[in-house]
């Protein structure tokens, strides 16, 4: 009898730390495996690089958009871009004739 008081004494106050031991082998579990873990910093990371690619060929195109603004501005427009426009526009370009991009 005594030795069954033992055993159960002792499984009693092992409850608790085999809980605790659980508990943190699920958190290391998450931390190397959960989706913002450490095996997915690499695909993040990735995206990242994707993302910031991205950006930049939306910023020069923005730039590209806002320099042909600037040289449409009313008050000193620039004569290639608008003879250029007009002439598309009106349908007005010869098939013999070639429109050279400066860029």
């Amino acid at each position: 009898m005594a030795h069954i008081a033992k055993l159960r004494l002792l499984l009693v106050s092992a409850f608790g730390p085999a809980i605790a031991l659980l508990l943190l082998l699920t958190f290391a579990g998450y931390v190397v495996l959960g989706s913002n873990g450490v095996l997915a910093w690499g695909d993040y990371s990735r995206q990242l690089h994707g993302a910031k690619l991205e950006l930049k060929k939306t910023q020069q195109a923005r730039a590209e958009l806002r320099n042909r603004v600037d040289a449409l501005n009313p008050r000193r427009v620039d004569p290639d871009l608008a003879d250029e426009l007009v002439r598309r526009q009106l349908g007005v370009i010869h098939h013999d004739e070639v429109i050279v991009p400066l860029n």
